[in-house]
């Protein structure tokens, strides 16, 4: 090609797109026409002063005359970008559409690349970047690019897995979505084409879906209550949403189609066949997408002026959400990005029914079951950037869609709360905590363990660590005093003369003396032995045994004269960390310990949690130990407190990456063996280097098994506190004829369920062993049935 005519049509292109300055570089010609072909290939269908149509036929003009030359470059984009940015789909169809309408065998090979691309993001796990690509070859159909009786008979394959005997049903789930998914964009056209292979195709959809086992639906969903909006299983909406469609003639007014201004160009092409395509066989290792929940909390009844919001079984609704998903995730990182490109990809709809299904999709998101698709402060940083840019609408829908929250918090999910609570007070925060509290007065006439009183009182602990005591005081109408937290003051039993009474008094003086005039561990730990150990009989000579008051006395002194800040804490830790270690050398101590933690800062939960944190950090503490404190009788009066279960969730994952940390050292020690080896084979001698890697490999092998034992040791911990809480429950109100449905039990059962869906991936190592030794058959239905969802997850 011409390099005059590539770079004038390069330049007549971007004029069309958005103002951009390339920056100078110094740089071969070839390298820099890739690049800003690539440029242009990525942004055609963004804001321009030209039509798509016209942007869309200036740049196939372009990649025809260059194929000759960047052919291999083009294809490797065009495969990208129908993986990566899903929101354009039918844009990039069109665009092979005309290429293939120009050049027959350029099309020939975009569909064998889009093929092996499927079956390498198949093999690598890449299940949602699948779906995209399946989806994108449907719509090559309509652009008159792929034969729709193969495209049917690539779905035909793909229902045909729901045949196969002893795999797992969530890898059935996915090939049945995939094809149900695809449906919106080409249902039409394969009707028209295939319709009897099109009704047996559903049929056996259909067949399939009424015998699948729905036991893990209770476990994800956001609320229990069917009511005001149904929780739908999310295989059970599309089925709905796809046969309303049939119904409708597989007419959807949502989907641009910008291929439909080329037909007469489109329609004079020839089309190719798609390759047989087999889908991969099971393999154990495979991670298939986990069942959802479809979220719904807005319907036509909420957004009253304008357009009627799409039904919840209408198909446009499906390709809405579908869309502003997969704009979240191409611009998550980006929030402003984010947002401008949402206004501009929905600019056919009006702005309520645009906020409201907005705001749906980004806390349908947040409060996704077992995790959200992205770290929970992206969906506060997105809900924040659009209230700024749309002061006079988005504030109020967003406040309405807050206050509907609350009103539903009673049959609300414990972790969906937990992650309103942190969004809610984080939102706050950035909004100088207005908010109009006494709508919310409701919750004062209620007991302060029922959810919404726990939940504002929450909002301000959590608010108050984004600020500070006097500013929440402030803020709250005087009628919440009962909800604002304590102040958060260190609390040290011996503090003044009028604590002289107490056993320990004298020695905490001596105690806080020594550290203040630095002196040695030595020289401390001599002081401690004079203090009188309450467990020690007079006549017992062994001195050895635990000693609680030691423990008190010593932790109690060096956290007050810490107690200034986090640092200055953290500093102490480290400082005696061997007299800490010292004395909790004993189960009995690493309890103690914890327990003296919380009775000084019970009013700062943050500091507790940051201590806890730092003392299984320095291995003050065990992960174990700190799941036997959480569930002490101690601690029963915190039970349903939020911190206690971000200690809890924190220490799971401090045990769970010293695993994954250990276990990486030792493949990496072995992969650098096998080298050593395969050196060895060509000649060159290093006997004595793999020695050293053998003898390193035997030790950090046995450091794994030591560290998984510990791991498998702390969940069989929590799951038997749980089941012993959980029965003591179940007995009682048995035993006194009242209902088990309490707010302790529904919040216990969650936090139960919360245990397993965040840590499922390391918990499925050891099914085996809960099987056999906590969650058997004789277990009360109402426990074992929380277990048995879960096995369902991934059934």
């Amino acid at each position: 090609m011409c390099c005059s005519f590539f770079c004038a049509s390069l330049y007549a292109l971007s004029r069309h797109s958005h103002t951009h300055t390339w920056p100078r570089r110094r740089t071969s010609e070839p390298i820099e026409i890739e690049d800003r072909l690539e440029s242009l290939i990525c942004r055609v269908g963004e804001k321009s002063t030209s039509s798509l149509e016209s942007n869309l036929e200036g740049l196939a003009g372009v990649l025809e005359a260059d194929l000759p030359n960047y052919k291999n470059k083009i294809l490797r984009i065009l495969c990208s970008v129908a993986r990566l940015l899903p929101e354009k789909l039918t844009v990039y169809t069109t665009l092979v559409g005309l290429l293939n309408a120009r050049n027959y065998n350029f099309g020939g090979e975009f569909v064998e690349a889009m093929i092996r691309q499927l079956k390498e993001t198949l093999k690598n796990n890449l299940y949602n970047e699948a779906v995209y690509l399946v989806r994108f070859l449907s719509d090559l159909v309509n652009c008159h690019v792929i034969a729709a009786p193969s495209m049917v008979a690539m779905f035909e394959n793909f229902v045909s897995v729901t045949q196969e005997e002893d795999v797992p049903q969530v890898r059935s789930d996915w090939f049945v979505y995939v094809v149900l998914s695809c449906l919106p964009w080409v249902g039409k056209e394969l009707y028209e084409k295939k319709d009897v292979e099109m009704d047996r195709l559903l049929s056996q959809i259909e067949g399939y879906l009424k015998r699948r086992v729905k036991t893990h639906v209770p476990m994800l969903q956001v609320w229990t209550a069917e009511k005001p909006h149904p929780q739908e299983e999310y295989l059970d909406c599309l089925w709905a949403q796809v046969q309303k469609l049939k119904k409708d003639r597989w007419q959807e007014r949502h989907i641009l189609r910008p291929y439909i201004a080329f037909d007469s160009v489109l329609c004079e092409a020839l089309q190719h066949n798609l390759p047989p395509f087999t889908p991969p066989g099971h393999m154990p290792d495979a991670q298939y997408p986990m069942p959802r929940v479809i979220f719904r909390m807005f319907d036509y009844t909420d957004a009253p002026e304008g357009p009627v919001m799409p039904g919840s079984h209408s198909v446009e609704r499906y390709v809405i959400e579908e869309n502003l998903q997969c704009i979240i995730k191409t611009h998550w990182k980006e929030r402003k990005t984010c947002y401008s490109v949402i206004q501009e990809k929905t600019r056919s709809l009006s702005t309520i029914t645009l906020v409201t299904d907005l705001f749906q999709v980004i806390f349908g998101e947040l409060f996704q079951l077992p995790l959200p698709p992205h770290i929970d402060v992206m969906y506060t940083t997105l809900l924040i950037e659009l209230c700024k840019l749309q002061p006079g609408s988005l504030p109020q829908v967003l406040a309405q869609a807050t206050e509907m929250l609350y009103m539903r918090l009673d049959t609300m999910n414990t972790t969906c709360i937990d992650r309103f609570i942190n969004w809610f007070s984080h939102h706050l925060s950035n909004f100088q905590f207005r908010w109009s509290w006494d709508d919310w007065s409701d919750c004062l006439t209620q007991d302060l363990e029922m959810p919404k009183p726990k939940f504002v009182k929450e909002v301000l602990e959590k608010s108050m660590r984004l600020s500070y005591h006097q500013r929440i005081v402030d803020i709250v109408p005087a009628t919440f005093s009962a909800l604002i937290p304590a102040e958060p003051l260190f609390s040290y039993k011996y503090e003044d003369e009028s604590s002289a009474s107490l056993p320990g008094y004298p020695v905490s003086i001596t105690v806080g003396n020594a550290i203040k005039n630095r002196a040695s561990n030595e020289e401390i730990l001599a002081i401690l032995k004079e203090v009188p150990n309450p467990n020690q009989e007079d006549d017992d000579d062994e001195g050895e045994s635990f000693n609680p008051l030691k423990i008190d006395v010593f932790l109690q002194t060096l956290l007050h004269l810490a107690a200034k800040s986090f640092s200055h804490s953290f500093s102490a830790l480290g400082k005696f960390h061997e007299i800490l270690k010292t004395l909790t050398d004993s189960d009995d101590g690493k309890l103690h310990i914890l327990k003296v933690v919380y009775e000084v800062w019970r009013n700062h939960p943050q500091m507790i949690a940051v201590l806890v944190d730092k003392m299984i950090r320095t291995q003050i503490v065990d992960c174990a130990a700190v799941a036997n404190w959480l569930f002490s009788q101690d601690m029963a009066h915190e039970f349903t407190r939020l911190f206690i279960w971000e200690i809890l969730h924190s220490t799971i994952r401090k045990m769970n990456k010293h695993v994954q940390k250990i276990q990486k050292e030792l493949e990496e020690a072995k992969d650098k063996l096998e080298k050593q080896q395969h050196k060895r084979v060509t000649g060159n001698d290093f006997e004595d280097e793999e020695g050293q890697l053998e003898e390193q490999i035997e030790r950090l092998q046995e450091k794994v098994e030591s560290a998984q034992s510990e791991q498998k040791n702390l969940f069989l911990v929590i799951f038997q506190r749980f089941i012993m809480l959980l029965t003591e429950h179940l007995v009682r109100c048995e035993t006194g004829s009242v209902d088990i449905t309490t707010p302790w039990y529904k919040n216990c059962i969650e936090r139960l369920q919360q245990v397993f869906l965040m840590h499922h991936g390391t918990i499925q190592q050891y099914m085996g062993t809960l099987e056999n030794l906590l969650f058997t058959a004789e277990l009360d239905h109402h426990i074992l049935a929380v277990y048995q969802q879960f096995c369902a997850l991934q059934l």
